[in-house]
């Protein structure tokens, strides 16, 4: 009987091995989860700023200390709407492309009608661009904007972020010359990062060295 038992007892044991049942399985380690850089010229998720969300936070808070007023969430959608639709009928033709990211817009100036090669001036020929946009922000005065310069890959690291700067702060000097409120705008200056076109041919640099405005809706909480 009591062989017999032990059978049975064997027959248990080696029946729960094969099923699993010895007990839990060793803890696997967690291996971290791999972020694919951005495409270049693309922004991603919701903070499309590049200087990102501080930057955008303390800009907020500017432009309501300077006096400019908010949107609640209710409406923010529909100006947004409006405000793209008037942006793409302003710049039809122009060069400029418009993107939607969540509630930002993206405007990406054409690099060849900006600047010159290591120059910060802007080209007489993006002032027609460069007015269009004023007459939006003039209209959509709930409106945050942040300018990003930009650069091709020729010079020091440190000389393409001031010479990008600059170029930002060309086109906020601009900007402001045509009534647009300082407070609303601030500036980055980006150097050659997130090329939208490769630098090895003069066209390509051409189009590196450009602005991108970011224009976001000035709302009454962060």
């Amino acid at each position: 009987m009591r062989r017999s038992m032990a059978i049975i007892l064997g027959c248990s044991v080696l029946q729960c091995l094969a099923a699993g049942c010895a007990g839990p399985a060793p803890r696997a380690t967690p291996v971290p989860p791999v972020v694919s850089p951005p495409l270049a010229g693309h922004a991603t998720g919701g903070a499309a700023w590049a200087s990102g969300s501080q930057t955008k936070d303390n800009q907020r808070r500017a432009a309501l200390a300077a006096g400019s007023t908010a949107l609640s969430a209710d409406t923010v959608g529909y100006y947004v709407d409006v405000q793209e639709a008037r942006l793409r009928e302003q710049l039809a033709g122009s060069g400029a492309e418009v993107a939607r990211v969540g509630d930002d817009l993206r405007v990406s100036l054409p690099g060849a009608d900006m600047f010159a090669t290591d120059r910060a001036e802007l080209e007489s020929r993006s002032n027609a661009t460069l007015n269009s946009i004023c007459a939006v922000l003039q209209k959509f005065d709930k409106t945050l904007v942040e300018i990003a310069g930009y650069s091709d890959s020729d010079g020091s690291a440190e000389h393409k972020r001031i010479l990008s700067e600059m170029r930002a702060t060309a086109v906020a000097n601009y900007l402001q010359g045509r009534g647009i409120v300082r407070a609303r705008v601030a500036t980055v200056g980006m150097g050659d990062l997130q090329p939208v076109a490769s630098n090895a041919t003069a066209h390509g640099r051409a189009r590196n060295r450009r602005v991108e405005l970011i224009l976001s809706p000035l709302l009454k909480s962060g």
